[in-house]
C-alpha cells in the first residue's frame, strides 16, 4: 500500500464521556468533538508534555476539545470542572494513541 492512500483531511468526530463516574455525577454522557487526525506539532507537543509543564498541556488541550462546529470550547475565560477536563484529556489522548 502506498502511504499516500492513508492521507485524508481531518474530520470532526463525536467523543462521549460515558464512564460510570460521569454518568453517576451528571446523569447522562457528556459530548464534545475533536479532530480524528491531529497536526504533527500538536501530537508531538502532547507526547512531550510533562506534569511539570501543565500550562502547555492546557494550551494543547484547548485545541483538542471542540464544539460541533470545530470551535474550541475552552478559552482563557471559560474552563471545565477539573474532573471532566481530566476525563476529556484522557479520552482524547487514548484516541490519538490508536
Amino acid at each position: 500500500m502506498n502511504l499516500s492512500q492513508l492521507t485524508a483531511k481531518p474530520q470532526l468526530i463525536l467523543v462521549k464521556l460515558d464512564d460510570e463516574e460521569t454518568l453517576k455525577e451528571y446523569k447522562e454522557a457528556i459530548e464534545f468533538y475533536t479532530w480524528d487526525r491531529q497536526p504533527m506539532d500538536i501530537f508531538m507537543r502532547l507526547a512531550s508534555a510533562t506534569q511539570e509543564n501543565t500550562g502547555n498541556i492546557i494550551e494543547i488541550v484547548k485545541t483538542l476539545i471542540l464544539d460541533e462546529k470545530g470551535n474550541p470550547i475552552l478559552t482563557n475565560d471559560v474552563m471545565l470542572p477539573t474532573n471532566i477536563l481530566m476525563r476529556a484529556i484522557t479520552k482524547v489522548t487514548e484516541m490519538l494513541g490508536k
